[in-house]
């Protein structure tokens, strides 16, 4: 399987000047948001969000080399990821990020919450200083997705009526939402055509869904090792993703379990069975197959280069986390 910093060889000297300026832009001022953001940046995630925000400049500026500005949207992308995380894991009191105790964990809830809106006050800040307007728009309206996706998640807790649809929507405000918007501030940045634009916004949405669905599947595939926390999390906390939904259809007493809530034993360990034993996870597969496809699509408007490779090929790197 392609690692995925294998995949970002037109951007990594850009990737490696963003971990240093990201540590910086948080500023010293604050001892112990200064501590937390220092290990935040330095718990070695991925990175997959400023590297798409990279390349897709590089495929827009292949004649000139990518702004300040550009650089900057990446570093923006990453702190608003960031902050995101670190109010989740609050949220879903995880003990373990990426392999590392999570802020929370090691400063406690109250300053794991004040480094999270620091980070947001920051990257807003950052934003208002790149002066164009219509980027600021998108990105405000992408830390307003990830509150509501929050809040969608929660109100939709154990409940098996949901559909398909409403399931999507709140992984567009949770995940896409940031790589479709940043995506497309990226090509804005480049001066690209207003159609051009709606295609990398495209791009990301598609490609974030894709991404979305697979973590979802993972969640019941993957081992305690390879996903940083049990597996099943999700499911035992009502979080109910595509592989179940589709298994609902076949599997009438998985209904049953959640509705009680898993509160008799075995309960939980059953409904994993069920969904094994079920086409949820196939078609959940084959949900995230069509996103990814439809990704790639979007990038035909793009001059061939180095970097559109990298972008078709982070397509293909999300289904292969699967396998």
């Amino acid at each position: 399987m392609t690692s995925a910093t294998s995949l970002f060889t037109p951007v990594e000297a850009d990737l490696r000047l963003l971990a240093d300026n990201l540590k910086q832009l948080v500023g010293n001022r604050h001892p112990i948001l200064f501590m937390a953001a220092e290990h935040l940046f330095g718990a070695g995630g991925k990175r997959i969000r400023p590297a798409i925000v990279l390349l897709i400049s590089r495929a827009t500026m292949l004649e000139k080399d990518i702004t300040l500005r550009h650089r900057r949207l990446a570093e923006i992308t990453e702190m608003i990821h960031t902050a995101s995380l670190v109010h989740d894991d609050v949220v879903d009191e995880s003990q373990m990020r990426r392999g590392v105790p999570t802020v929370h964990s090691l400063f406690g809830n109250r300053i794991a919450v004040l480094a999270g809106d620091f980070l947001f006050a920051q990257s807003s800040w950052y934003l208002a200083n790149l002066d164009n307007l219509e980027v600021v728009k998108l990105l405000s309206e992408v830390i307003m997705d990830l509150a509501t996706g929050e809040i969608q998640q929660g109100i939709n807790c154990f409940d098996n009526s949901i559909s398909i649809e409403t399931y999507l929507k709140k992984s567009y405000y949770k995940t896409a939402s940031l790589i479709a918007n940043s995506s497309k501030a990226a090509g804005l940045l480049s001066e690209v055509s207003p159609e051009t634009a709606e295609h990398l916004y495209n791009y990301g949405r598609h490609l974030g869904l894709a991404f979305q669905i697979v973590d979802d599947i993972l969640d019941f595939t993957g081992t305690t090792d390879t996903l940083g926390k049990p597996a099943g999390s999700d499911l035992k906390s009502g979080n109910l993703t595509a592989p179940v939904l589709f298994a609902l259809g076949e599997k009438p007493y998985l209904e049953v379990l959640i509705e009680r809530k898993f509160d008799q034993q075995g309960d939980l360990e059953q409904a994993l069975d069920l969904i094994q034993d079920s086409q949820g996870i196939q078609q959940a597969r084959e949900l995230a197959s069509y996103h990814a496809k439809l990704a790639v699509d979007h990038l035909e408007v793009l001059p061939p280069s180095e970097s559109r490779q990298a972008l078709i090929n982070i397509a293909d790197y999300v289904l292969s986390r699967l396998y």
